[in-house]
């Protein structure tokens, strides 16, 4: 009985795929034979191996240098001047850009999208899976894939997908296999996969190629699709098949879910409340322990805390024994952030960033979310942690139903007047989850044809539409002086997942960081 795991291009290459580590954990303490392949990372530094070709200057720079950018991103140099790390990305990205642009596709470290084919429509999907030959990874799949599944033989194959940049060459591939090992199972599983399975009125458009779809955590339905019931319910995840020096960072990233679901789960526009996604923690003591062993057996140069918010419980066991490596993760405006001490105790236990889903910077906005935080609280927490020397990621979603433009420039005044506490901001315009609460008190509209879309448009309550929201953010919101510094130093494509290595600071930082990492 053999099992081979497989996550799809494309997806940002910085960090191993948290999920199929967990699944190879479950399998290996379950002792069950498998295989794990990154085919996200591995396609991209295929297609980078040959370079692109054209007469602009711009690619010609990019795929003389795509070699040594990279190094310079996995060595940390990249990292020593923002203004060098953005030259390094952007000319990986352009190479890989003019790889695909001859084929239809806009491709970059993090984007995948086709000219052709929506991956929002299961008909498109169902097509490129009876025409992989089309697919831009197709020669990859042929090279590593099939000899891969002719050597091994698994008895099952599973494919975790959780972005829309992966549908389309996660169905090519499954297409591939199907036609060349018809009698091989294929489970497709992931947070896409249970964003669409758990849709009201949800019908399977893909019987026939697909022989298993698995919604939520997919260590016990991976089990007993093996016929195996599941003994070890919380495993420590695998990383010992994940080409660890491979990816684009500064030394191993290691990602880890301390939980499912998030624990305050009341946020009106929440996609996890929407899709009805419980919370299941980890127990704390195991979290540790968990942590403890896997930096004392890969010593990462960081490790990335996955969860929706990380729990004040796990927070103040983190405080008070440290990890053993420098951290990072999302956690809410909460009371323990307000003391000023136990921010301080973060820091020395190595957090390096806090990721803070603020959302609006306006009292009536925020209770209308049901955010149950306090804009008072939120800049109280802001100067803690800037006091103690943690940096912030902070999010803000504009154009929900409860904000105008009067509420956004509110916003923008908040956060001008936090910005020495804001290291890194992230600004989103709001979607309207198809399952929403709300969604019964709006007129709302289909954005498209698509049958596997997951938002709806909707009338803005104060017809403050999408365009004029755009418009704000470009136009007002970012021409703020306090405010245009942070939005520039961004780290683009791979923002939040390379923002902590910056807030690490000096080179020698990083040095350390990556030394410790492989002592």
């Amino acid at each position: 009985m053999s099992v081979l795991l497989i996550y799809p291009p494309v997806s940002k290459p910085g960090e191993p795929p948290a999920g199929i580590a967990r699944l190879a954990g479950s399998l290996l303490a379950h002792g069950i034979d498998h295989q794990v392949v990154d085919a996200s990372l591995e396609s991209i530094l295929f297609l980078l191996k040959d370079g692109a070709s054209d007469d602009d200057r711009w690619t010609r720079r990019a795929d003389r240098n795509r070699f040594r950018n990279l190094e310079s991103i996995r060595n940390g140099l990249a990292f020593a001047n923002l203004d060098r790390y953005k030259r390094a990305v952007f000319d990986i990205n352009r190479v890989l850009h003019m790889r695909g642009r001859a084929a239809g596709i806009d491709l970059g470290l993090a984007n995948f999208q086709s000219s052709r084919l929506s991956p929002l429509n299961s008909s498109d999907l169902r097509w490129i899976s009876e025409h992989p030959e089309h697919d831009l990874f197709f020669n990859y799949n042929q090279h590593r894939i099939i000899p891969l599944i002719n050597e091994s033989r698994p008895e099952l194959i599973g494919i975790s997908l959780n972005f829309l940049s992966q549908a389309l060459p996660a169905f090519a591939m499954a297409g591939l296999i199907r036609r060349q090992f018809p009698d091989i199972r294929i489970a497709l599983g992931g947070g896409l996969i249970t964003s669409w399975c758990r849709r009201f009125n949800w019908e399977n458009p893909f019987e026939g190629l697909i022989d298993h779809l698995v919604a939520g955590p997919g260590e016990a339905p991976l089990l007993e699709l093996l016929g195996m019931r599941q003994r070890f319910k919380t495993v420590t995840p695998a990383y010992q098949q994940f080409p660890r020096s491979d990816y684009l960072s500064p030394g191993f990233v290691l990602p880890y879910s301390a939980s499912s679901g998030c624990y305050w789960n009341r946020c009106a526009f929440c996609p996890e409340r929407a899709e009805g996604n419980p919370y299941h923690p980890v127990p704390v003591s195991r979290v540790i322990s968990d942590l403890d062993r896997l930096v004392n057996m890969w010593r990462p140069s960081l490790i990335h805390i996955l969860d929706n918010a990380i729990s004040p419980k796990l927070l103040r066991a983190i405080a008070d024994t440290g990890l053993g490596a420098p951290w990072y993760g999302f956690a809410r405006v909460q009371r323990q952030l307000l003391d000023p001490g136990f921010c301080r105790a973060l820091k020395d236990a190595g957090c390096v960033m806090l990721k803070l889903g603020l959302e609006s910077g306006d009292q009536r906005v925020l209770d209308s979310m049901r955010k149950g935080i306090t804009v008072s609280d939120a800049s109280r927490v802001l100067h803690c942690l800037e006091t103690a020397g943690i940096t912030t990621y902070v999010y803000l979603l504009f154009g929900t139903a409860a904000e105008t433009i009067a509420e956004a420039r509110q916003t923008l005044t908040f956060t001008a007047g936090n910005a020495g506490g804001i290291g890194f901001l992230n600004l989103a315009i709001f979607n309207m989850p198809k399952n929403g609460p709300d969604t019964g008190q709006l007129v709302t509209r289909p954005f498209d044809d698509a049958d596997l879309s997951l938002y709806l448009d909707f009338d803005h309550p104060a017809g403050w539409k999408r365009a004029e929201v755009r418009r704000f953010l470009e136009k007002e919101f970012k021409k703020n002086p306090a405010i245009a510094g942070i939005v520039r130093r961004d780290p683009p494509i791979f923002t939040s997942n390379h923002a902590p290595f910056f807030a690490m600071g000096s080179r020698s930082d990083l040095r350390r960081s990556q030394q410790a990492a492989t002592n």
